[in-house]
């Protein structure tokens, strides 16, 4: 953790401040911080935040902002903080670990043991990340089993009501049969003799095992193979 171009070293406020001073461990920042006295809207440009949430750190115990008249401004020591601040965020950290790490880092009586109560901590936080890992990918192996299952049984069901397997003719002949024509009638549109209406209609009945040609209509309408 002590690679970098700039690193916040142990900062001591000055009169007056919150007493919120402690050993920080080596952080990396990408740019120049700010000197200070740092006003909210410079430190809320440069950490990427809203006002809102500079307070709401504040309210938290995180920082703590001085005033310059009526303007609300952070020194070296609230910057440093900051950043630590941003850091934990930025890997999912509660407030309140936050809070737990900054109480542990005020008893930190070096740089070395400063960086080593952060590493613990970061450590702690990627357990953590893992066994939600885990637990994610497990839970979507289980969906999936679960759809697959719906899926399959979808599939079962629509083979299941597709019914028997009609030729044309059947098919064509059926669809006349719940529409209610008559085998006479059948015979005409289908340009069909009497008998081969009869032979086509008692396949049709074999096929969906019914007893007559009504009882073949209803099985075949519940089954989705011809409209109601």
């Amino acid at each position: 953790m002590s690679n970098g171009t700039h690193h916040l070293q142990p900062i001591t406020t000055t009169s007056g401040q919150s007493g919120m001073d402690m050993i920080f461990p080596d952080i990396v920042l990408l740019k120049e911080p700010p000197k200070d006295p740092v006003a909210i809207a410079d430190m809320a440009e440069f950490f990427g935040v809203t006002h809102r949430t500079l307070h709401f750190y504040e309210e938290k115990g995180l920082i703590k902002a001085q005033r310059i008249g009526l303007m609300r401004v952070y020194g070296r020591n609230e910057v440093a903080r900051m950043a630590l601040i941003n850091i934990c965020r930025e890997v999912g950290m509660p407030i309140s670990v936050i809070q737990d790490l900054f109480d542990t880092l005020s008893t930190a009586t070096s740089k070395s043991e400063a960086n080593l109560i952060l590493e613990e901590t970061l450590i702690a936080r990627r357990r953590e990340l893992a066994a939600n890992l885990s637990t994610v990918h497990r839970q979507l192996q289980q969906l999936n089993i679960l759809l697959e299952h719906e899926e399959t049984q979808a599939k079962r069901t629509s083979t299941e009501q597709k019914g028997p397997s009609l030729t044309e003719m059947e098919a064509r002949c059926l669809q006349l049969m719940a529409e209610g024509y008559t085998p006479i009638r059948i015979a005409r549109t289908l340009e069909l003799k009497m008998d081969e209406v009869a032979a086509v209609e008692a396949s049709i009945v074999g096929k969906l095992d019914a007893q007559n040609r009504f009882q073949a209509v209803a099985k075949a309408v519940l089954l989705g193979m011809v409209a109601n």
